[in-house]
């Protein structure tokens, strides 16, 4: 039996993360993984989607070469190499995966391969082997909810049915694909394999695709999205599967589509097996916990997916903070507010904080300032002019209280709103704070610059 001041269960950004902070405050820590470290951002979602997003971006800069003043013979004609991109997906992926395991080695973090079954809250069982510790971070993540549809399971049984992780592992290309949801996911999907050439189908059950995010950041990337062939229907009911095709209903039409794979996109759900003894508190979204992490028992924290506050990795990894230090007498908090999200599209999204409606519901006195990409020299440069940067702020002090951006890095861009956020800071503060040019940063300048006065490089009418 192995003694350890900390059990982390679960190998993902919540359980590693901790894992290593909890080592470099001095715990002594077991790290108890079933599958692959880096859990499923790592091996089958954040890193292979985004490395997958990479040679689509480049093969469609490629077709557009001319535009640039490139000619390149016979363009026309460039092909996807299906197992050459996969290979290099999985190239990066190891490259990864392998620096954790390093990670983990370095900070001296015993690595336990197996499933953990928790027996109380100081014990774990992995196989044959027994765990005593002083307290146990859970970090299991979350799976793929799969809705109650007539014929899903034998369509999945039939392969024609995927998940996220079946997607990024498609053997051939595909030449059409229908995705079920219209959330986050699915539009990155919808991205990677329309920018691919695969005639691609989004079905909503309701009115809008994204519809957590800000209005004007919805309607920017379905316009776009339609412009660029993705077949985006809402208000859809689906009725049943036949192997790759759905039949659906939408106002009042029964409608069929049939595509090479279907990608079942509606959301996800706390893992919890093994964890049966400790009787959790359980909420709708998922473990409840305090703001240090810890669950209705004792010495027992839970961070990232199963959780269900945040369903991202960076949420995820900073919660793993949180717990490690709570553990070793550190006291830090989470403000949910002020954590960005992102959505890995042509262009991207980035968002933070409030949206419009969402200032406005909560009793803020609103202001809103936008400012196109459009007027922007670094967009015109690079031939991406499509997006915006919107600052939401409250009118009493100033105060930047959301913040919501469509560019080609917005991703990149949303962390100067989570440093201004984080600091309290205010509309004056982001106008008075000189940018270089060119660059899109300078587009947030110009936002705050039109929410104190008048943007300077736009007419202001």
């Amino acid at each position: 039996m192995k003694q350890y001041d900390i059990v982390v269960i679960g190998g993902g950004p919540g359980g590693y993360v901790a894992a290593i902070k909890a080592a470099q405050l001095g715990a002594k820590v077991a790290l108890v993984e079933e599958h692959k470290i880096g859990g499923i951002c790592l091996n089958y979602g954040c890193i292979p989607t985004k490395t997958l997003l990479k040679s689509a971006r480049v093969y469609q800069d490629l077709l557009e070469s001319a535009k640039f003043g490139i000619d390149i013979p016979g363009i026309e004609n460039a092909t996807i190499n299906w197992e050459n991109l996969m290979g290099r997906k999985d190239q990066v992926v190891n490259k990864i995966v392998g620096g954790v395991e390093q990670l983990l080695k370095h900070n001296k973090v015993d690595v336990i391969r197996g499933t953990g079954q928790a027996i109380d809250a100081q014990t774990v069982k992995v196989g044959d082997e027994t765990l005593k510790a002083k307290n146990l971070i859970l970090a299991t993540g979350s799976s793929v909810m799969i809705p109650d549809i007539e014929g899903i399971q034998d369509a999945i049984g039939a392969g024609k049915v995927i998940d996220s992780t079946g997607a990024i592992g498609l053997k051939e290309h595909p030449k059409s694909i229908t995705i079920l949801g219209g959330g986050v996911i699915s539009v990155e999907f919808a991205t990677l394999f329309r920018s691919l050439g695969t005639e691609v189908t989004v079905l909503q059950r309701s009115d809008k695709i994204l519809k957590n995010v800000d209005e004007d950041v919805r309607n920017t990337m379905q316009r776009h999205l339609i412009n660029e062939g993705v077949n985006i229907v809402t208000n859809v009911t689906l009725n049943k599967l036949e192997g790759g095709k759905v039949y659906y209903t939408v106002d009042g039409e029964q409608k069929s589509v049939e595509s090479d794979f279907v990608l079942a996109s509606l959301g996800r759900k706390p893992n919890l097996r093994g964890f049966e003894k400790l009787d959790l508190k359980v909420g709708k979204r998922g473990v409840e916990v305090s703001d240090q992490m810890e669950t209705s028992v004792k010495g027992v924290y839970a961070v990232g997916d199963m959780c269900g506050k945040m369903m991202l990795a960076h949420v995820a990894s900073a919660e793993g903070i949180v717990a490690a230090e709570a553990i070793m007498g550190e006291q830090s908090v989470i403000d949910y507010r002020k954590i960005p999200s992102c959505i890995y599209s042509f262009p991207e999204v980035g968002t933070i904080g409030y949206t419009e409606d969402e200032a406005i519901e909560a009793g803020f006195d609103v202001g809103t300032s936008t400012f196109p990409l459009s007027a922007n020299g670094k967009a015109m440069a690079e031939g991406d002019t499509t997006g915006f940067v919107k600052i939401v702020h409250d009118k009493k002090y100033g105060e930047v209280i959301g913040v919501h951006i469509v560019a080609s890095h917005a991703t990149d861009m949303i962390a100067e709103a989570a440093v201004s956020m984080m600091l309290e800071g205010t509309i004056y503060d982001i106008a008075k704070t000189v940018h270089p040019h060119p660059t899109l940063s300078e587009i947030v300048m110009e936002a705050a610059h039109g929410a104190v006065d008048k943007p300077i490089h736009m007419i202001k009418r």
